[in-house]
């Protein structure tokens, strides 16, 4: 059964995004950047929130075919990915979407367990509303981190307040040039 993994950014005082949104303290460099490429092409979907999902399509679909001078060859690379991976975007409100992507209503438990069935590479979810809708469901089978060695002191936290205890097996770890550290997590047992 392939997993739904948790793939984020966040600071070393835990937060995905500052206060207004922001990211820009992110410290994706090339050597990162290739990483997140080879684990985003090892995927069979991506599950994406609305404004994640937004924020993408209108920077990443025809990236690679007008790419600017500052260009990297990963940033090029990962436009092909995005582009062709399948994606769920989970919205209310969403009436049409590009680029491989299939428009989802509601996280429901149940059909997110007959994605998983499917035999087509695991699955990462992105966008902080979604991936804390899917850990209130208890649907998170992995946790990828990538902890930026920068403390920016307030924002939204990845982890909000959770009712149970979720018990956690480190899998990798590995530092980075730019002494970003990822921590990846499996989950112990099968559920609460």
């Amino acid at each position: 059964m392939r997993k739904v993994v948790l793939m984020m950014s966040i600071s070393l005082d835990g937060y995905f995004e500052g206060p207004n949104r922001e990211i820009d303290w992110h410290l994706v460099d090339e050597e990162l950047h290739r990483y997140f490429n080879q684990k985003a092409k090892a995927m069979g979907a991506f599950l994406e929130g609305r404004v994640t999902y937004q924020l993408m399509a209108d920077f990443w679909p025809t990236y690679d075919a007008g790419a600017e001078a500052d260009s990297t060859d990963p940033m090029v690379e990962f436009a092909g990915i995005w582009r062709d991976m399948p994606k769920y975007v989970f919205s209310r409100t969403l009436e049409h979407a590009d680029w491989n992507t299939t428009i989802v209503r509601e996280v429901v438990p149940e059909e997110i367990r007959a994605l998983k069935a499917q035999a087509d590479g695991d699955m990462a979810v992105g966008g902080a509303e979604l991936a804390a809708e899917f850990l209130r469901h208890d649907l998170v089978d992995e946790f990828h981190l990538c902890v930026h060695p920068v403390l920016i002191g307030r924002g939204r936290p990845l982890f909000t307040e959770a009712d149970h205890l979720t018990r956690l097996q480190l899998v990798e770890t590995r530092t980075f040039g730019n002494g970003v550290v990822l921590l990846r997590y499996e989950r112990v047992g099968g559920g609460r």
